[in-house]
């Protein structure tokens, strides 16, 4: 049996698609929180290491300069880095006086300009006579400097050291570290989702498994729910197959009841109807009259108990096609006239009781048989489906006789309207088809027919 679906998990409604949506919402959070974080701490390493390298360079440049008698700076500065030999790398070191008696100053080989550098005013020292700032570089980079003020000698004579690290290339790599990180996690994220939405629908799968079990029981392929549930749901498999064997021993007991109300009251009735034409005159007519009402009427009303007591319950299938054919073989027999069959391939099962179709086929082929002239067509197809979502079929019977004018449609429909008494008959053919149509939510529709006469179209539900 095809699975069977009322909605999409696309759906707002979907139980699915809510604890998808928030599970996904709630790792997309998760995982802009843990980029954040990382990439903070990734920055802040980076500048601290960015930093300290910085400090070491200077110190040891300033080990690696001195002073000569006569007051000119001197040393080769060797900080273990190669970017200082390069041209405008972007890592610079100078050396420059600050006392009069000092002269000469020393610089990096990648320093191929002076680097000027902000007044003390502006960025004073510290505590230390350390000051740090950024100033642009010789190739438009962005340069992270630090400076310290050094004695040199006995003589207090003063130097200016300063080293330059390129601050752009730090940005650089870290912006290079964020994508990454944002690759991997989107990535991640996505797989997590995946996932995550995967083990949801695997989880509820259970919850279509009783779906599609209480559908075959609505249908009547299914007495109970059968199968194995998880324990989560198997409590509620239980008190459903309790509830449905309850609802059949109610329907039972009812349909019993009914029974033997009709069984019990039909012999008085009898005895009723032969007394009063035995008794003969105005008074046993009327006895006999009255007797045979109340008995149709019983029938009228207990056939409604009936089908009332079944009705969304346990669902009766009737297969369609060869319960027409059969009918349509009596009544051609009975009426001598050929009727035109027109039955789709596909199996139509109605979604009701054998006796209750038959009825509805039967009473409207003896009103097509009664008027028509020469032409009786019997035509039957699957309906979209209702606005349930049911599936459903349709009966059509028309004719070639004097049809039903527009405005008297209504009227026919009434228990024991007769558009035309010369016509033998009761009236009471296609009032019985509407009360049927309308117990198993059906309709009744009465139109022109193409051959001339009426057609009456019944729409009833149908079940896979």
């Amino acid at each position: 049996m095809e699975e069977r679906t009322s909605g999409t998990i696309f759906s707002p409604r979907s139980l699915a698609f809510r604890v998808i949506a928030f599970s996904t919402g709630w790792a997309i959070l998760a995982l802009i929180v843990i980029s954040t974080v990382i990439s903070t701490l990734y920055r802040q390493a980076s500048e601290r290491g960015f930093d300290s390298l910085l400090s070491a360079h200077l110190f040891n440049l300033i080990g690696s300069v001195g002073v000569s008698p006569s007051g000119l700076l001197t040393g080769s500065p060797n900080l273990g880095d190669l970017r200082f030999s390069e041209p405008s790398s972007g890592w610079y070191y100078s050396v420059e006086p600050v006392s009069g008696d000092l002269t000469g100053q020393v610089r990096s080989a990648s320093m191929t300009q002076p680097i000027p550098s902000p007044p003390i005013s502006e960025v004073p020292f510290n505590a230390q006579f350390q000051r740090s700032y950024q100033i642009d570089g010789l190739a438009g980079e962005e340069l992270t400097v630090i400076e310290s003020e050094f004695v040199l000698d006995s003589e207090n004579r003063i130097a200016r050291f300063r080293v330059m690290g390129n601050r752009t290339e730090l940005e650089n790599e870290i912006s290079a570290f964020e994508r990454q990180l944002f690759t991997y996690l989107v990535i991640f994220g996505l797989g997590m989702v995946a996932i995550n939405a995967l083990a949801i629908l695997l989880g509820l799968r259970p919850l279509n498994r009783v779906r599609n079990a209480l559908a075959m029981v609505r249908e009547g392929h299914a007495q109970r729910l059968d199968g194995h549930f998880p324990a989560e749901i198997e409590p509620l498999a239980n008190e459903t197959n309790a509830l449905i064997e309850n609802n059949r021993r109610i329907v039972e007991r009812s349909r019993t009841q009914v029974g033997n109300l009709a069984h019990s009251l039909k012999t008085p009735l009898a005895v009723l109807t032969n007394e009063g034409r035995a008794l003969g005159g105005s008074r046993g007519t009327l006895i006999a009259e009255q007797a045979t009402a109340m008995r149709d009427q019983l029938d009228h009303y207990l056939r409604r108990a009936r089908m009332a007591a079944q009705r969304d319950s346990v669902v009766y299938r009737t297969p369609v096609r060869p319960l027409v054919e059969r009918l349509v073989r009596v009544i051609e027999k009975l009426g001598r006239m050929k009727i035109a069959l027109n039955l789709p391939a596909e199996e139509i099962v109605f979604a009701g009781e054998r006796e209750d179709l038959e009825e509805i086929i039967g009473n409207l082929l003896e009103n097509a048989m009664k008027w028509a002239k020469g032409q009786v067509a019997v035509t039957t197809a699957l309906a979209p489906p209702g606005a349930d979502g049911q599936r459903r079929f349709t009966i059509a019977i028309e004719d070639d006789g004097p049809g039903i004018p527009e405005d008297k449609a209504r009227e026919a429909l009434k228990r024991g309207k007769r558009l035309d008494e010369t016509k033998p008959g009761t009236g009471l053919g296609l009032a019985i088809v509407a009360e049927l149509v309308n117990e198993y939510g059906g309709n009744l529709s009465l139109q022109g027919s193409e051959l001339g006469g009426l057609r009456a179209v019944v729409e009833l539900r149908s079940v896979q």
